[in-house]
């Protein structure tokens, strides 16, 4: 007989730390912390020391997801390392205290290591001094145009000048005046007299995208971006370089003087384009939707988004959208419309039913249908949708919730599989309703001759489709933007989305109008909130054990899949 061969995970071993001083706060800081590139330990730098301990230091070309260039001088601060006697031992202060030699220079905290016993001074005089030089320099050239300036309100250097330079420059000589409005891809738009050559865009695009696709050409003031010669900058993370740029000279296309950013409502949201689920930021304004943003999340998305993601918003306020409840085709209101599909769903046989649910519905709605299906006993999928994705944030399964899907009981098997069978049911006339959210079937084998045969047909979409046109029930729903709820994305990460924005006309979260359907036809209520809902679905659905939707926070949680 064999011996079972057991493995025991071996725990981590501790993170060896260092004492340090930061304006007189002593702070014990990691000797090292993972390359933003590699993974690999490399040693804590001052810039991150201070962070730990929420000390501000102004920065450029610094960002803590891409390689350090130390080329902006923003960061400088002065320090000090204990003194060293003959004996190398440290020289004592009478105290007992190790006594600190200051440096005569100055260093740049964004690539300095830090050291046992050093001492970080941020705000010293000469600190404040070098930053009105460095701000002095960079403001020779660049056009003081802030007012018209697409990057005002969220520029560093307009915020820098106010907090740390001086009131008025020195220089009266001619600006050196450099290409405006370049063309340098099909979602990006370069202002070359804005920009300080701080190098975020040319290292993001080589290190994180690995597409080598910018640089600087010339040499002293004339420096200036640009695209490889003879080709655009055109990627699918481009945009992501608008977000990274301190200043306004890299501005996107589709939101350049669209609004100002301090009208915008941020809300916190997670992108649908892919199973990915990027956290991102919605910005709107007046129930209108102006962008997307990255927010930053390290289990999912670190602080990146794909361009297409970013991008595919515009649908939300179509003028075309669903916005009528209707019966029969005809205009109806709620009420009317639920006791009717309650009453006829109330009188159908066990068998008789079955659902078509998108996996780009949150996990609340399917878990809500997934009674339905047990009540009936229905055959029951969801669509696939693939397509080609990348080594970085883009990911095939262009559907957001596809585990929320399998998780919650609406499709166990493959997706997409089960929709033959229930073509087969509606053909031989077992199957007489077909309750569909969020799909165009007639795209996926269940034609309208085919539904033409069901008795009842009840339909929830958000914009019109063939399968909405041959409705009995057209039920208007919500786009994420419009309603709160959570998905599950790739890797089995449960997290929110809030609502941005109200929906048009009669339009109402799918989860609302669900609810009250499942309480008519099954009797099961208890969860009149989303929040109540999703506390409810997480005693019942193994997956989501243990979890609360106050436990979810911001970035969301794992569970197994």
């Amino acid at each position: 007989m064999s011996t079972p061969v057991t493995t025991e995970t071996k725990p981590a071993p501790p993170v060896e730390k260092i004492k340090v001083k930061v304006d007189g706060r002593e702070i014990e800081v990691p000797r090292t912390t993972p390359d933003p590139i590699s993974g690999k330990p490399i040693p804590t730098t001052m810039i991150q020391a201070c962070a730990l301990i929420n000390v501000d230091v102004p920065h450029y070309c610094y960002h803590p997801k891409l390689p350090v260039a130390g080329n902006c001088r923003m960061c400088l601060v002065e320090f000090g390392t204990p003194a060293l006697g003959p004996d190398r031992k440290p020289i004592l202060n009478q105290d007992g205290t190790p006594k600190i030699a200051k440096s005569p220079r100055p260093a740049i905290a964004c690539a300095t290591p830090i050291s046992p016993g050093m001492e970080i001074y941020t705000n010293t005089p000469a600190v404040k001094q070098m930053r009105e030089g460095v701000l002095e320099f960079l403001l020779i050239n660049h056009p003081l145009d802030c007012p018209i300036c697409d990057q005002a309100g969220e520029c560093k250097l307009q915020e820098y000048s106010v907090d740390y330079g001086q009131s008025a420059s020195r220089f009266v000589e001619p600006k050196v005046h450099k290409p405006k409005a370049v063309d340098l891809g099909p979602r990006i738009v370069l202002d070359d007299e804005r920009c300080i050559l701080c190098t975020r865009c040319i290292r993001f695009t080589k290190d994180i995208v690995g597409d080598d696709a910018l640089g600087i050409v010339n040499r002293g003031s004339y420096n200036t971006l640009t695209a490889y010669p003879g080709k655009v900058f055109d990627n699918n993370y481009t945009l992501n370089t608008v977000d990274i740029c301190p200043v306004g000279a890299l501005t996107s296309k589709d939101f350049r003087f669209k609004m100002r950013v301090w009208f915008l409502k941020e809300t916190k949201s997670v992108c649908t384009s892919c199973a990915t689920g990027c956290n991102i930021i919605i910005g709107s304004r007046e129930e209108k939707v102006y962008r997307y943003e990255p927010r930053q999340n390290d289990a999912v998305n670190a602080c990146w988004m794909c361009d297409s993601g970013r991008l595919n918003y515009k649908w939300i306020g179509r003028e075309d959208r669903l916005k009528d409840v209707q019966r029969q085709k005809e205009k109806s209101i709620w009420n009317a419309a639920l006791n009717e599909i309650s009453h006829k769903l109330k009188s159908a046989p066990v068998g008789s039913v079955a659902i078509i649910a998108s996996a780009r519905q949150a996990n609340e709605e399917l878990w809500l249908l997934s009674k339905l299906k047990a009540k009936f006993s229905a055959l029951s999928d969801s669509v696939p949708r693939m397509a080609e994705g990348d080594k970085l944030l883009l990911n095939a399964d262009r559907n957001p919730n596809t585990n929320g899907a399998r998780l919650t009981g609406i499709c166990f098997t493959e997706m997409g599989s089960t929709i033959p069978q229930i073509a087969s049911g509606i053909s031989s006339g077992k199957i007489k309703t077909l309750i569909v959210f969020g799909e165009d079937v007639t795209k996926h084998g269940l034609g309208p001759d085919l539904l033409g045969k069901l008795e009842t047909l009840i339909v929830s979409d958000i914009l019109p489709n063939a399968t909405t046109r041959l409705a009995h029930y057209l039920l208007p729903g919500c786009a994420h933007a419009e309603k709160r709820g959570t998905f599950t994305n790739a890797k089995g990460r449960v997290q929110k989305f809030m609502k941005a924005v109200e929906p048009p006309g009669d339009a109402r979260p799918e989860w609302e109008f669900l609810h009250e359907l499942v309480f008519n036809v099954t009797g099961q209520d208890g969860f009149v909130t989303i929040e109540g809902l999703f506390n409810e679905m997480a005693k019942e659905v193994p997956a989501f054990k243990g979890l609360t939707w106050a436990g979810l926070g911001d970035s969301g949680a794992t569970v197994p899949i």
